[in-house]
């Protein structure tokens, strides 16, 4: 009995410091793994989270380029017939969507297709407007059905894509 009472005064006491230990080294190690993930989260705000910005930023100019009152003002002299503008005019938006495409990866879904109706919406007014006039007719018959068939819509064709960004702008970085 006395051989059992002096195993028990020496495993207790042990098992006591074991357990002891045990909570100090769990506590020092989940404190390790949010510091870690505290600086993981750090390093991608600090490299991510610009990216994401400017690509929202690229975004924006990509629309305010494709709207039809800058693209005329852009490009509305450099052509001689409806015909040659209409062509100048897809082509820039064909050139700046290509230029702009990966930027989709840092947004949502939505937003990216609601810049693709833009794209979509400002290419098929461009293609009505020039429907309507004869394809020799001067440049500035084209500019000006695209502005008439502006003012008809009451509506630019990107202002949702633009509203759509910048709400996802302030919802993400605000």
């Amino acid at each position: 009995m006395d051989l059992l009472s002096d195993f028990l005064k020496l495993i207790v006491p042990a098992g006591l410091v074991l357990y002891g230990m045990y909570l100090t080294v769990k506590l020092l190690l989940e404190r390790e793994a949010s510091r870690y993930q505290f600086e993981v989260k750090n390093k991608y705000t600090e490299t991510v989270v610009p990216i994401r910005l400017q690509a929202y930023e690229r975004m924006v100019l990509f629309l305010e380029r494709i709207s039809p009152n800058n693209l005329l003002l852009r490009l509305g002299g450099s052509s001689t017939t409806v015909l040659e503008l209409q062509q100048r005019l897809l082509q820039e938006i064909r050139d700046e969507y290509n230029h702009n495409l990966s930027q989709q990866v840092y947004m949502s879904q939505i937003t990216w297709d609601q810049i693709q109706a833009a794209m979509n919406d400002v290419t098929i007014l461009i293609n009505q407007a020039s429907g309507d006039t004869r394809p020799d007719a001067p440049a500035l018959e084209l500019s000006k059905r695209i502005f008439e068939r502006i003012i008809q819509q009451d509506r630019q064709p990107t202002y949702e894509a633009l509203k759509s960004v910048k709400e996802e702008i302030q919802v993400m970085f605000m």
